[in-house]
């Protein structure tokens, strides 16, 4: 139903990643070979054999530890613009997941194609209209060469995910640094607790990190998984805003209105997200109970794709829109999602991104 641009297994989680059963205990093996690999690898990043420096402005990496989206985008987002009104002068990198390979990296406007740069920088640049630099390319640190030497003034960089690139060196806040690595995590959890293929694990649940960032949660603190407990974590609130229209953007309506406009079996809501589940749960919770299509993470869209839906109103995340801007379908309305930086958050990152640059100082 979809054209697909660099599917993989693990754009869509399967289902045996939530528990475990046969199949993930039969492919257990595999995920202890994969996280011999992946420790023998970190042993040899420690030692450091190529004297390698991290980076002249604090880097903040939003990245998860579960494979697929866990809810990054609209946290990059939200961190870019408080950094902003908080005086910092933030740029943004990203791996540009799904763009066509470059040699070197590429400034990302709202313009720009999502099949060239990746459809979750073009969202960044749309939602924030340009006001932050947005440099993709594989090798983060290349970006951030690109990135400073295009915008010296940056003093505050955010990684789109990174948390397993290497090559991007960091002094993360827990040891003195000012680079801060942030895990999210939404209301899937770890699921059976396995490493890939085994389960949706990129690395061990136990692993460092300066903070926690919850999304979608349902419970409160008091019931968060034990071995969060002592560890620093923070629960950030997503909100749906009014639908508008894909071909006139000036066109709104609320969720209500759509809810009472239309029959359930006349709305379908389309996802191709981490966590498409999540974008069908919020829409029940605002009345919206309408059929609904879960397509692999960065799936591509065709005008064939929606001319076979039979609907009258279809519903579609902001990072499929980036992908749909070419499509005449007056049925299509873009839901936009956004989330607030709580105020405890933003203290802490301003305490972090105040120290003097520990590179400055030797022993």
């Amino acid at each position: 139903m979809s054209s697909l641009k660099k599917s993989s297994f693990f754009n869509k989680a399967p289902k045996f990643w939530e528990r475990r059963g046969p199949t993930s205990l039969v492919l257990w093996p595999f995920s202890w070979l994969y996280g011999l690999i992946n420790r023998g690898l970190d042993l040899i990043n420690d030692l450091d054999l190529r004297k390698r420096n991290t980076q002249a402005v604090p880097i903040i990496i939003v990245g998860n530890i579960r494979a697929g989206g866990t809810g990054k985008t609209p946290i990059v987002i939200a961190l870019a613009e408080r950094l902003a009104r908080m005086g910092w002068k933030p740029g943004i990198i990203s791996r540009g997941y799904g763009a066509t390979a470059a040699r070197s990296p590429i400034l990302v406007e709202s313009a720009s194609d999502p099949a060239q740069v990746g459809d979750e920088p073009v969202l960044i640049a749309k939602r924030t209209q340009d006001q932050f630099p947005i440099w993709v390319h594989p090798k983060r640190t290349q970006s951030i060469r690109s990135l400073l030497k295009g915008d010296p003034s940056v003093n505050v960089i955010i990684s789109d995910d990174g948390l397993q690139h290497r090559d991007l060196v960091r002094w993360p806040a827990r040891e003195g640094g000012r680079d801060i690595e942030l895990v999210v995590r939404d209301q899937r959890g770890e699921g059976n607790g396995f490493l890939l293929p085994a389960g949706p694990l990129r690395e061990p649940a136990t692993r460092e990190r300066d903070a926690t960032l919850m999304t979608g949660m349902n419970t409160s603190a008091s019931h968060i998984d034990e071995y969060f407990l002592g560890r620093r974590a923070f629960t950030l609130a997503g909100q749906l805003g009014a639908p508008y229209q894909l071909i006139n953007p000036s066109n709104t309506q609320s969720l209500s209105a759509i809810a009472d406009a239309y029959l359930p079996n006349k709305i379908t809501a389309v996802a191709a997200i981490g966590n498409p589940q999540r974008f069908f749960d919020d829409l029940l919770k605002q009345g919206i109970a309408g059929k609904s299509i879960g397509l692999a993470d960065h799936s591509a869209f065709t005008p064939e794709f929606f001319a076979k839906i039979n609907a009258q109103c279809i519903l579609i995340t902001e990072k499929d829109a980036v992908k749909c801007a070419l499509m005449n379908d007056e049925r299509i309305w873009v839901v936009p999602m956004s989330l607030e930086i709580p105020n405890a958050l933003a203290d802490w990152l301003q305490s972090i991104l105040q120290r003097p640059d520990p590179n400055q100082y030797t022993l």
